[in-house]
């Protein structure tokens, strides 16, 4: 058809490359970010009722069953892209989780990848958050396709990726991050929904926070270093056998307990609330907990669910459920009813613990 936009094969071929060498190669899953350092206090009498453990929160102003977030993993025309949101989708649904969805850049190249994030109607009730990487404003992406990302998810919010170390490494990389925070603030403004600043596996420290803070945003999702390594996934698609830069750089950034650290205590000072996500290397529900007890509100968890979701969203039900019991484990024998009482309770932390 004359004027139509054709599909643009590099953006949509690059979502089946990432998810090829994540099953290929076990070593981008990096494990590391810091939890492990971290010894909490068991309580031998919690005085709890297990059962009436209460994980519940809230997350951009609807009810959750569990601090959760399915953290952005993918989208695009292929059925294998569309099955995986769509199993995401109903497990986000079915166990009252929020969803974040992989980058839509892919849908301005090409228009049938829309239908992989239109999951409003799967997933009714729960958060679901749009996904735009943030240096694509300075190539040309607008306020309209901004907005036609929200549209088409039916979107609670909106994140604005910020990936320098993949887009460094990435072959066909989009390397001018310039500009970008007033870029940001004159975005925010025109869009109906909280914009949320993500890293994607190297860390938020407290410099990109006060960025992004005195543009406007009050959502930042940490992304530190010790889960999934897109700069070893990107290493995988260089043009040249020689070039290893994406191993050189592999385990880049901070891990998820030291922008905790920083970032938690630097929020709290802040006249408006803020909502602090910790993803990046939470692997179990213990993970979880300590997330919380460092002052994050909500934790992101992506690597962990994608074999499942590329099965059926039952499968995803059944490890999000695993996370929710080890969660809820976690807290009754720490003595906590609720999730507020985890809340910046670094006193859960055992004594000399080194971290």
């Amino acid at each position: 058809m004359s004027g139509a936009k054709r599909p643009d094969g590099r953006i949509a071929g690059r979502k089946l490359e990432h998810l090829r060498a994540m099953a290929n190669d076990p070593e981008v899953e990096r494990a590391g970010g810091g939890f492990e350092r971290i010894t909490l206090t068991h309580r031998a009498l919690p005085e709890l009722d297990f059962d009436a453990v209460d994980t519940a929160t809230t997350f951009l102003g609807k009810d959750l069953r569990l601090p959760l977030l399915i953290s952005s993993m993918t989208g695009g025309a292929d059925a294998e892209i569309l099955t995986i949101n769509r199993n995401l989708a109903e497990a986000a649904e079915r166990c009252g989780v929020a969803m974040a969805v992989g980058s839509q850049r892919v849908m301005f190249a090409d228009p049938a990848a829309g239908a992989s994030f239109d999951l409003r109607p799967i997933a009714p009730n729960v958060p679901l958050i749009g996904n735009i990487g943030a240096v694509q404003l300075n190539t040309g992406l607008s306020a309209d396709e901004c907005r036609a990302a929200i549209d088409v998810l039916g979107a609670d919010g909106l994140y604005l990726h910020l990936n320098p170390l993949q887009e460094a490494v990435q072959p066909e990389g989009d390397r001018n991050f310039a500009g970008l925070t007033r870029a940001i603030a004159d975005l925010l403004p025109t869009l109906p929904v909280p914009v949320l600043l993500k890293e994607v596996g190297a860390g938020l420290s407290v410099p990109d926070i006060e960025r992004g803070y005195g543009a406007g945003i009050r959502h930042f999702d940490l992304a530190g270093r010790g889960g999934t390594s897109w700069s070893r996934i990107e290493y995988h698609r260089r043009d040249d056998d020689a070039d290893d830069l994406g191993l050189v750089f592999q385990d880049w950034g901070r891990t998820t307990t030291e922008c905790l650290l920083d970032a938690a205590p630097h929020l709290a000072q802040k006249a408006d609330p803020t909502t602090l996500i910790a993803s990046g290397g939470i692997r179990n529900g213990i993970d979880m907990a300590k997330s919380l007890i460092l002052g994050a509100d909500l934790c992101g968890v992506a690597g962990p669910l994608l074999s499942a979701a590329q099965i059926s969203a039952d499968a995803v039900v059944a490890r999000i459920e695993k996370l929710a019991r080890e969660f809820r484990t976690a807290m009754f024998l720490m003595g906590c009813a609720r999730v507020e009482d985890l809340k910046n309770n670094t006193a859960l932390i055992r004594s000399g613990a080194a971290f």
